[in-house]
């Protein structure tokens, strides 16, 4: 027999008990996919470390307990040599700058480039609304294609430097910062741009004057936190030859035992120069979106 609860209107409608039951088969058909998803997983990795198992040179299991064997040995080595690492570190300074200028030219180049892609990606204030799908695809195609693959290919065509690292980092940062600042300008007030819409302004200067002042500290806020990214970028790209401190931390490591001191020390200074400017970026990024 299945329970019926009256309305107060007299209408007759499913009971407390059904309600209850319904909710109950929620949770269980939650459960059983929940579960489902979780065997997937420990199969997909279980299978997955079978044949990596299978085609490394060396047993993983057998090499687990020499995981912590080369940092114990950078570490002992830099330790006894640690009245040489604040040299050390002071020697690779302008490297450090190097690194940090070629982050500095890359995001701006790469924020100044995300700023018009995602004004003419953005519904409603394109300048080509017919465009906005080729625009939006091109910074689909900037993000996807990683930051090292476009410095290997401009290695062979500008040789190595700093050029093809800036370009690289500039092109992924305006698809990166492009996606966030068309979403930020998507949420724009639209009044502004109606008022001069009005007056017969210009397609720039309605983003100028009614779209730029209004995204402009989320967008700064995207630009300091990409800063940061592209540091960290700058510095790996130059394992491949571009130049800055990962250029000087590749030789180090090449080099191998007795150089140990002046990797730790170049992971010390990288280590040091990323926290100063996670903190100063976190300062300004708090200053320009709540206004404190």
């Amino acid at each position: 027999m299945v329970d019926i609860a009256f309305g107060p209107q007299g209408d007759k409608g499913p009971g407390p008990t059904n309600g209850r039951d319904a909710y109950l088969d929620l949770v269980r058909r939650r459960r059983m996919y929940g579960g489902i998803l979780l065997v997937l997983f420990v199969a997909l990795m279980a299978s997955g470390f079978r044949l990596a198992e299978s085609r490394n040179a060396g047993g993983f299991i057998d090499g687990l307990p020499q995981v912590f064997a080369f940092p114990s040995e950078v570490i002992s080595e830099a330790w006894a040599k640690r009245a040489e690492v604040p040299g050390l570190i002071w020697a690779h300074v302008p490297s450090l700058i190097e690194t940090i200028n070629i982050a500095a030219v890359s995001t701006l180049a790469g924020g100044l480039a995300a700023m018009v892609l995602a004004l003419l990606s953005t519904r409603g204030l394109s300048r080509w609304p017919r465009f906005t799908g080729v625009f939006r695809r091109m910074m689909d195609a900037f993000r996807a294609v990683p930051e090292i693959v476009i410095a290997l290919v401009l290695i062979y065509l500008l040789g190595g430097g700093p050029v093809p690292a800036v370009i690289a980092i500039a092109l992924h940062t305006s698809g990166a910062l492009g996606k966030l600042f068309s979403e930020v300008a998507e949420n724009a007030d639209l009044k502004p741009v109606e008022g001069l819409t009005s007056v017969g302004a210009t397609w720039g200067q309605k983003m100028w004057l009614g779209v730029i002042p209004q995204a402009a500290p989320n967008w700064l806020s995207y630009a300091l936190l990409r800063f940061e990214i592209n540091v960290r970028a700058s510095a790996i790209l130059g394992f491949v030859g571009e130049g800055g401190i990962g250029h000087d931390l590749k030789l180090a490591m090449q080099w191998g035992q007795g150089r140990y001191d002046e990797v730790v020390a170049i992971f010390l200074l990288l280590f040091l120069t990323i926290v100063a400017i996670d903190r100063l970026s976190d300062r300004a990024r708090e200053k320009l979106v709540r206004g404190r």
